[in-house]
């Protein structure tokens, strides 16, 4: 237990503003939350950020008070993503980021991880649907390995989905966003289904 009560209290106002930069900005990246929630708190002192999990919990109570809507829009999300997820089953598709772990606020992305030989194959699959889309990349690790990911993004239905083009192999690994950072979570199709089936009981 931590001997400094200040240094608590400052640790505890700093999860829930990031919470509430998280649930009425849109911010998805934990780290930029603390960073903006830190300033604005005037905390200087690194070691009095929270942790993801903190942030998480303070994100629940500051949508059971002020966001009631939320699981609706989640499940909206949800469904979106398995609609997407079918249109590109061919590529193995998983769900990862905030959809999934139930943190999404409204302006949240639907991140998609894909799995095939070549980005090439995707962006193929994308210009015969006629999609518009734009281009980035990511390096994540697989395992203790650095990967140099291309992304794919366009628009449903006013929401940014994203894909994470990986490869077969990278399917079987454990993706993860740093190279001492946890493995993402991630569900396949049959997950989300099963998962929607739940929340619909």
């Amino acid at each position: 237990m931590s001997r400094n009560p200040a240094r608590n209290l400052t640790r505890e106002r700093i999860a829930h503003l990031a919470a509430r930069l998280m649930a009425e900005d849109g911010i998805e990246d934990y780290a930029l939350a603390k960073r903006k929630a830190a300033r604005q708190a005037g905390a200087a002192d690194s070691r009095q950020l929270p942790d993801n999990e903190e942030i998480d919990a303070a994100l629940r109570s500051y949508r059971e008070l002020y966001q009631q809507q939320h699981p609706a829009q989640l499940r909206e999300l949800r469904e979106l993503a398995l609609e997407i997820m079918r249109e590109f089953d061919r590529f193995s598709p998983c769900l990862t980021g905030s959809v999934l772990q139930g943190s999404a606020g409204k302006f949240a992305d639907i991140q998609l991880q894909l799995f095939a030989e070549s980005p090439k194959e995707v962006e193929l699959d994308l210009l015969n649907r006629g999609l518009r889309f734009e281009t980035a990349e990511v390096r994540l690790y697989a395992g203790d390995m650095p990967v140099d990911a291309a992304v794919l993004s366009f628009e449903r239905d006013a929401v940014t989905i994203r894909l994470t083009l990986l490869t077969p192999r990278e399917l079987r690994s454990r993706i993860k966003t740093g190279a001492n950072g946890k493995p993402l979570e991630r569900a396949n199709q049959q997950a989300l289904e099963i998962l929607l089936a739940q929340e619909q009981d």
